[in-house]
């Protein structure tokens, strides 16, 4: 992983932006961030969660493909630290947003975990406490915003809001039918400052989830991934499932649009993610802080000493 403390190397001049699934992305047949963005008229019901939309190659050259992004994003992730730490406003927002077992964990791990972790500001947003109960439902988002230079990332999110509180009825009907609306005026205001908002719903079918948890339940060393109220849930399926399309339908927004990530094949799902994430960072064509100071007097005097 790179380190945001001193190092002697050269001096690289930036790249140019490119789109993910483009230059540099073997196996794409189109860029990812074209493929996997939600279309009008999306079905979630009919939408295939075992398939790789828009790659070609297979699970090995996918996995090969993730490990190739690290140097790229590491480093794109290192100018984007040091723009914040030099009084740059800008940062990235990534929200993994899936049911149970769809593979957020892994994301955060095999793909978040390509970069430097001082420059990451995960959260994960389960059931709110009492104090953030006494708030409107998006102040503990806003507080947990990244700042200037960091890759935020949202493990489950705001759309909880609009989701479990939608399904296990925990306001009324019309309290989270105004929240769509919230949500996007919301989002409009975190990307016009200067975080653009990687949105991905990771689409796990009834029966890929089902396998998931049993091996939870067959390997002692998942025992504390698994939690009773999943099986739950799952009796509450055809209700979630109206209420991610509702959310796709509602929040797909130009400014901050969904992109939908087939997650029954975990390589491909991180693959898709790398190339997501990779994407966004590209586009803010980053280069490296200016020097604030005189760099030949400094080396005069770095040599006297």
């Amino acid at each position: 992983m790179a380190s945001h403390s001193a190092k002697k190397r050269k001096s690289r001049p930036a790249k140019k932006a490119t789109s993910a699934g483009g230059a540099g992305s073997p196996g794409w047949a189109s860029p990812a961030a074209q493929v996997l963005r939600v279309p009008d008229g999306f079905d979630v019901a009919s939408f295939d969660r075992r398939s790789t939309p828009g790659f070609t190659g297979d699970k090995s050259s996918g996995r090969a493909a993730v490990a190739a992004h690290g140097a790229e994003l590491s480093e794109l992730q290192e100018r984007l630290f040091a723009e914040g730490r030099c009084g740059g406003s800008r940062s990235v927002l990534l929200v993994l947003q899936g049911m149970d077992t769809a593979g957020k964990g892994g994301i955060v791990r095999h793909v978040v975990g390509l970069v430097d972790p001082q420059g990451v500001a995960h959260r994960s947003f389960a059931a709110p406490t009492a104090e953030e109960r006494r708030h409107h439902f998006l102040w503990r988002v806003r507080r947990s915003l990244p700042r200037p230079g960091y890759i935020g990332v949202f493990d489950r999110s705001h759309y909880e809001d609009v989701l479990v509180a939608r399904v296990e009825n925990l306001v009324p009907p019309e309290t989270w039918e105004k929240r769509y609306d919230e949500i996007n005026r919301f989002e409009e205001k975190i990307v016009a400052s200067g975080t653009p908002i990687v949105k991905v719903a990771l689409m796990v079918s009834y029966e890929e989830q089902r396998e998931r948890l049993a091996e939870r339940l067959d390997r002692p060393d998942k025992f504390w991934k698994y939690d009773p109220n999943d099986v739950d849930a799952r009796s509450l399926w055809p209700h979630y499932q109206d209420a991610y399309q509702a959310m796709l339908d509602r929040t797909n927004t130009e400014v901050a649009p969904w992109h939908v990530v087939p997650a029954d094949r975990k390589w491909f799902a991180r693959l898709a993610v790398s190339e997501l994430l990779l994407d966004a960072l590209r586009r803010l064509d980053l280069g490296w802080p200016p020097a604030t100071f005189d760099v030949e007097v400094e080396k005069r005097r770095l040599a006297a000493t």
